[in-house]
C-alpha cells in the first residue's frame, strides 16, 4: 500500500501540473472547446475541484461546498460551452484547488494505515476500504490532469509539452 505522505504529495503534484498547464492562459482560453464532444479546461479544473471535495467529504473533512457552487462541474454535468452564471473564472478555480489541496493534506495527516482500512461508502457503490476509494479517486484526478495538456495546446499555447 502507498503511504499517506506519498499520496498527499502525489495529489499536490497534480495541482502543480494543473497550474503549470494553466499558466499564461486567460479565463476565455479556459472556455475553448475541442472540435468534438468534450469538456473545456475550465470544466476540467472545476471537476478536479469537485472530485477533491468528494475526497474531503469521504475523509470526514470540511470541503469547499456549499460555499463554492460546483454544480456546473459535477459528474455527468453538461459541458461548459460559454461563460455564464455559475461558471467560475479560471483563477478562482485554481485558488480553490490550492485550498482543497491544503485541506486534503491536512485530512490525510489525521489518517493512519489502519484507519484507511475502515469500510466506507462512495456514491451508490458498495462499501470498500477507504484506501480503495482514495486510490480510485486519485486515479480519477490523474485522468483529468492528463487532459489539461491537450486543452492547453487547444488554447493556442503551442509550447513545450510538460
Amino acid at each position: 500500500m502507498i503511504n499517506i505522505q506519498n499520496l498527499s504529495d502525489f495529489f499536490a503534484r497534480n495541482v502543480e501540473i494543473v497550474k503549470m498547464q494553466s499558466q499564461g492562459l486567460t479565463h476565455e482560453d479556459s472556455l475553448i472547446q475541442l472540435p468534438f464532444r468534450s469538456n473545456c479546461l475550465n470544466w476540467v479544473v472545476g471537476h478536479l475541484l469537485a472530485n477533491r471535495c468528494n475526497i474531503l467529504a469521504l475523509l470526514g473533512a470540511e470541503d469547499l461546498r456549499p460555499g463554492v457552487d460546483l454544480a456546473h462541474y459535477e459528474r455527468e454535468s453538461d459541458p461548459i460551452l460559454e461563460d455564464g452564471p455559475g461558471v467560475l473564472h479560471l483563477e478562482e478555480l485554481l485558488g480553490h484547488l490550492d485550498e482543497s489541496q491544503r485541506r486534503l493534506a491536512e485530512a490525510l495527516q489525521s489518517e493512519t494505515e489502519v484507519s484507511l482500512q475502515r469500510e466506507a461508502p462512495y456514491r451508490d457503490h458498495p462499501e470498500r476500504p477507504l484506501s480503495y476509494w482514495l486510490f480510485f479517486l486519485y486515479f480519477h484526478d490523474c485522468y483529468h490532469v492528463g487532459q489539461t495538456e491537450i486543452l492547453r495546446q487547444a488554447a493556442g499555447a503551442d509550447d513545450k509539452i510538460i
